[in-house]
C-alpha cells in the first residue's frame, strides 16, 4: 500500500513515518523539508493519504490568525481536492469542540467541515513523549521548568505510542466523520506539579483555551483500543535524565 503522509517532519509525524516504514511504501510531504503544501506538487499515486501538515497551538494562533487560516484551512483544501476519491486520515483536535474559543480550534473545525465524505477526523488531545514540543508542560516537568500552571485546566495527555496504535487500528478500519483519540482521562495540572512537588505561578486560565479536553473513546474502546502507558508512571521514570532527547528535532 502507498501512504503519502503530510507533516512527516513534525513530533507526530515523525513517529508515525518512523512506524509506517516498516511495513508501508511512503510519500512524504513537509514544509520542513521543502515541501509547501499550497504549493507543492500532488500528482502521486496513494492508496491513502495521512494528513498531519499544519499549524498548531493555541496561543501563537491568537497573534496570527490570517496564517492559521491558510496553513491549516487552505492548505487541507487543496490536499482534498486532489484526493477526493481516496480514503483520507487528517489531524484534527480536542480543541475543535469549541471553535469558537480561538482561531486555532477555528481552523481545525474548519477542516471537518469541508473534508470529504471518505475521511477521519482525528481529534487528538495532548500529545506527550519524546521530541514533543520543549514548551509543553511534560516536557517541562521532565526538565523541572514549569513557569506557570492554569489552575481551572484538565487535559487528557495521550503518549505518542499509544496514539500511533490508535492511528495504526483506524488505518484499516472503516470508520469516517471525526473521532477523539485521547486516553478518556483528565489530569487536573495542579495535581501534576504538585505530585512533583514543582514550585511555579498559578493562575486562571482565560476562555480561549478549554478548560478540559477528555476524550470520547467510546468507538476506539470498541474496536479493541486502549491506552498503554501511564503518564506518571512515564514522568517518575523519565525526570532528571537526559534532557536533550525531549527537544527538537527528531533527527
Amino acid at each position: 500500500m502507498n501512504i503519502l503522509l503530510t507533516g512527516s517532519d513534525g513530533f507526530i509525524g515523525k513517529h508515525l513515518h518512523n512506524h509506517l516504514t516498516k511495513k508501508y511504501k511512503l510519500i512524504n510531504i513537509d514544509k520542513i523539508s521543502g515541501y509547501d503544501l499550497l504549493t507543492c506538487d500532488l500528482h502521486y499515486q496513494a492508496d491513502l493519504v495521512i494528513h498531519l501538515a499544519g499549524l498548531s497551538g493555541v496561543r501563537d494562533s491568537l497573534n496570527n490568525p490570517e496564517e492559521y487560516w491558510k496553513q491549516n484551512v487552505i492548505a487541507s483544501q487543496r490536499l482534498f481536492d486532489f484526493f477526493s476519491d481516496t480514503r483520507i486520515l487528517y489531524a484534527s483536535s480536542s480543541t475543535a469542540w469549541e471553535p469558537w474559543r480561538n482561531p486555532y480550534a477555528m481552523s481545525k473545525y474548519s477542516i471537518e467541515q469541508i473534508a470529504p465524505e471518505n475521511s477521519l477526523g482525528m481529534r487528538f488531545t495532548t500529545v506527550y513523549g519524546p521530541n514533543a514540543k520543549p514548551d509543553m508542560l511534560i516536557p517541562r516537568i521532565l526538565r523541572n521548568d514549569v513557569q506557570y500552571i492554569n489552575t481551572n485546566h484538565k487535559r487528557d495527555f495521550i503518549h505518542i505510542d499509544d496514539l500511533i496504535r490508535a492511528i495504526d487500528l483506524l488505518m484499516i478500519e472503516n470508520v469516517k466523520g471525526v473521532i477523539d483519540i485521547g486516553t478518556g482521562h483528565t489530569h487536573e495540572l495542579v495535581d501534576l506539579v504538585d505530585y512533583f512537588h514543582i514550585d511555579c505561578e498559578r493562575k486562571i486560565g482565560g476562555l480561549n483555551e478549554r478548560l478540559d479536553n477528555k476524550a470520547d473513546t467510546t468507538t476506539l474502546n470498541r474496536l479493541g483500543w486502549k491506552p498503554k502507558i501511564n503518564l506518571y508512571n512515564y514522568l517518575k521514570e523519565n525526570r532528571n535524565v537526559n534532557w536533550s532527547k525531549f527537544e527538537r528535532p527528531f533527527g
